[in-house]
């Protein structure tokens, strides 16, 4: 995970000053995240990126209280009526479609997925 945010955040082509990052576990993932970054020859931020760590509504149910308060989008301003789980709601669709698409080109895969 920390790899995959810094990639993103490292080729982003416009200068941003914050960042609202959607994990189903952000609460206990954002505690080390700079630690891991600081620590590793590897890793990079872009220097004014400030990170919002946040949980998706779904998952946040399944939470303890506190996180929230904390890790709710509902408090985040900015993100409007965001549910933050649109990936799991794409699975069911690509599910029905999935045996016929096993065998088809990586090309074509993407279309049919495309067109799902």
């Amino acid at each position: 995970m920390d790899y995959s945010i810094c990639n993103a955040l490292a080729y982003h082509t416009e200068p941003m000053n914050s960042a609202l990052i959607i994990y189903e576990v952000a609460c206990q993932w954002s505690i080390k995240f700079h630690r891991h970054v600081k620590d590793s020859h590897f890793l990079s931020l872009p220097q004014l990126t400030h990170l919002i760590p946040v949980v998706g509504k779904f998952h946040l149910a399944a939470h303890v209280p506190s996180c929230f308060a904390k890790f709710s989008l509902n408090f985040v301003q900015g993100a409007g009526q965001l549910d933050g789980e649109i990936l799991e709601t794409l699975w069911s669709e690509f599910n029905k479609v999935s045996a016929s698409v096993h065998s088809m080109s990586k090309a074509h895969r993407a279309e049919v997925y495309d067109d799902t």
